[in-house]
């Protein structure tokens, strides 16, 4: 594009030379002739009203005094018109001469130039680049966006390995792209830095549980312990002890936890999410059917399913979907008792976007499960707006909701909302 706004100067310039140079040439030249035809013509006077004189003073018609005081006149009247020729001639060569052709002309020059460049130069592709900035990260996956995260700090810890605060990003880093262990060893290298924090047990005990499948293992406990004794308010350690509460259906526990984070007045929480999560514990306290957390209370929560399918309004029941969970009897021998299931429906039209979801233990199973609104995924969309949605089930042995290899799916391709079907984990993630 440099190149071609050098060619349109180049173009310009040379039209205007070839308009403008010639104009005020002529112009010159005009006046200089014009000039040169006066001061001629005067001196052809001069000539010959001198000759005249001449002619009068030998044939003795004029005396000698008379033929002087005449040709000094007519000397004098020459030096008069040579003057007034020169005046006539500045005053005409001030006065502006034929601009009209040359201005419209040169009006058409610079119009043609903007033509080209706006049509041949791609005006308005870089009026768009200009207006909307390049974004480096665009068609990027959220896993390739996370690998790049990661990649940034590592790089940061590396040129600054005393930077406490680019370890304890890239230890939140890792625990978003599910490397945990490295997780923990970042944030063991941020209390060498800075000391035991509650701020900073929270994290390694999140770490360590995500690693443990979501498990409340004993070191896990105990750093919770430890940091609610440093800091009874800490809200990284109270999501983690709500996030499991909720989980394990301890809804209450849940609640407690996470008000306790918003009364704090912490400004460096996620307030509205925090009240979302009370809201939808609160909401499964009323009547949950949906989350199997162990073997005691499968039985009872499976006897209120029963009591509330049979019992609820038809309104109720058209915005849920039951499903039974099973695992193909090929399979079963994989199944361990601390495995996790994840169940969760999107629809079949429109955004594939989960609009439910939910989590039980592979202990449970065969389980039936109900997907409500209560267990919506937070998105805009909700399960009862929709007709038909699809059923996935993922038994994890990592934690994961995304499906590794040794985990086992199963899906159902439609079920009408309102409906109930049958989904058997059948798939062995390779």
């Amino acid at each position: 594009m440099t190149t071609f706004w050098i060619f349109i100067a180049i173009v310009v310039l040379i039209s205007l030379a070839l308009i403008w140079v010639p104009h005020f040439r002529q112009k010159k030249l005009l006046e200089a002739g014009e000039t040169e035809v006066r001061k001629k013509t005067n001196l052809e006077l001069f000539n010959e009203r001198l000759a005249a004189l001449e002619k009068e003073h030998s044939e003795g018609s004029l005396d000698e005094q008379e033929f002087d005081s005449l040709k000094k006149e007519l000397e004098i009247s020459l030096l008069q018109d040579m003057k007034q020729a020169k005046d006539e001639t500045l005053e005409v060569s001030s006065k502006p001469r034929g601009l009209l052709w040359p201005s419209l002309m040169s009006v058409a020059v610079l119009g043609l130039a903007g033509y080209a460049y706006y049509h041949l130069g791609a005006y308005q592709e870089i009026e768009t680049v200009q207006a909307t900035p390049v974004n480096p990260h665009a068609g990027m996956t959220p896993e390739q966006l996370m690998a790049k995260r990661v990649e940034m700090l590592e790089s940061a810890v590396q040129s600054q390995p005393d930077d406490s605060q680019a370890w304890f990003s890239l230890g939140h880093a890792y625990i978003s792209a599910g490397d945990y262990d490295k997780a923990v060893q970042a944030f063991d290298k941020v209390i060498d830095l800075v000391g035991v924090h509650a701020e900073l047990l929270g994290p390694k005990a999140t770490a360590l549980y995500y690693k443990a499948g979501q498990q409340m293992i004993p070191i896990v406990q105990s750093l919770i312990d430890q940091a609610l004794k440093l800091d009874p308010k800490d809200p990284s350690t109270l999501l983690l002890v709500g996030m499991n509460a909720f989980y394990t259906a301890d809804y209450q526990k849940a609640i407690d936890s996470w008000q306790t984070i918003l009364d704090s007045d912490r400004s460096d929480v996620d307030r509205a999410a925090l009240i979302d999560a009370i809201n939808t514990a609160k909401i499964r306290m009323q009547g949950d059917t949906t989350a199997m957390p162990n073997d005691a209370t499968h039985s009872k929560l499976k006897q209120e399913q029963a009591t509330e399918t049979t019992a609820a309004p038809q309104t109720a029941t058209a915005g849920k979907v039951t499903v039974q969970v099973s695992v193909a009897p090929a399979l079963a021998a994989k199944v361990d008792s601390t495995d996790m299931v994840f169940v969760f429906a999107r629809p079949t039209e429109g955004p594939s976007v989960p609009v439910a979801a939910t989590k039980i233990s592979a202990k449970a199973l065969p389980v039936t499960v109900t997907l409500d609104d209560s267990t919506n995924m937070g998105g805009n969309v909700k399960l009862s707006s929709t007709k038909a949605v699809e059923i996935i089930a993922v038994l994890s042995k990592h934690g994961n909701v995304k499906p590794q290899a040794g985990d086992l799916q199963g899906k159902i391709a439609s079920v009408d909302v309102g409906g109930n079907g049958s989904l058997v984990l059948d798939t062995e993630v390779k």
